[in-house]
């Protein structure tokens, strides 16, 4: 009698059919050996066959061969193939990265909401998760700083169908935005912060074309030493609008902001 042996072949590996899907740019999938999760950014044709270049959040770039069943879309076993010449080319994903809705319509806004510090937080949250936050129905609203936080989130009113997230500056052990954001304990209120001085650093110095946020003497206004220092017009106004031009999707973005925003954006929209 013919002993029974499983099939311990891979997912991947079997030869049911599975689904073609042209790797045009910023289709993000997951290669399904190593686990790699990243955008599209290049297909090239080499001597071994075709390859793809695949992107992470944070920058890290990996060449995979586009073997048949060698990738994951959404969960589902795929085989990558070369986009077709000449054909339309439409992002898959949103600035943010999350998957797009083309022709989804804004939600009705929440009574939750999302605070941010200043004029220039709400403006590159726009820009990276505007999408997403009008689908979502989730409106950003700006502080002019966090001083009088614990009274702006008590006149909130905050409850379980009215949940605020506050996104804070410089919250690091020991800093005046980190005693503030303690005096907060409301459970419907989630403060987060990220480790820059000001949203500026926020974005990459590569995307900007600068080797690095320069150190401002302490007493110094931080915005006007750094164009000081980079050699700009002291015109902080202008310097941020040159700043927000070089930001075109999440990854533009460093990671300590990246995660913060995500956490805001899900603490306000799903259930308890």
């Amino acid at each position: 009698m013919r002993s029974y042996q499983p099939d311990l072949t891979p997912p991947w590996k079997k030869s049911t059919p599975v689904p073609e899907v042209p790797a045009e740019p910023d289709l993000v999938v997951e290669e399904a050996v190593t686990g790699f999760c990243g955008a599209v950014i290049r297909c090239e044709k080499t001597a071994q066959g075709p390859t793809v270049t695949l992107e992470d959040r944070f920058g890290k770039a990996r060449v995979f061969p586009m073997e048949p069943r060698g990738f994951l879309l959404e969960g589902r076993v795929v085989t990558l193939v070369r986009p077709s010449a000449g054909g339309p080319v439409r992002p898959a994903r949103t600035a943010s990265g999350s998957v797009a809705v083309p022709g989804a319509r804004a939600r009705v806004a929440r009574a939750g909401r999302i605070y941010v510090e200043g004029r220039h937080d709400a403006e590159l949250v726009e820009r990276v998760w505007g999408d997403d936050l009008r689908i979502e129905g989730v409106v950003v609203e700006y502080l002019e700083g966090v001083d009088d936080l614990p009274a702006i989130v008590r006149e909130f009113a905050p409850g379980p169908d009215a949940r605020l997230g506050v996104l804070v500056d410089h919250l690091v052990p020991g800093s005046k935005e980190s005693r503030i954001a303690a005096q907060v304990t409301d459970p419907h209120v989630l403060v987060v912060g990220h480790p820059f001085i000001d949203v500026w650093e926020a974005v990459k110095p590569s995307s900007v074309g600068i080797p690095g946020w320069p150190a401002v003497p302490r007493g110094q206004d931080w915005k006007t030493g750094v164009c000081r220092a980079l050699g700009w017009p002291e015109n902080t106004g202008a310097a941020w609008q040159h700043i927000l031009s070089k930001v075109s999707s999440y990854k533009d973005l460093e990671p300590q902001l990246l995660g913060r925003v995500e956490e805001l954006i899900d603490f306000v929209t799903l259930p308890d």
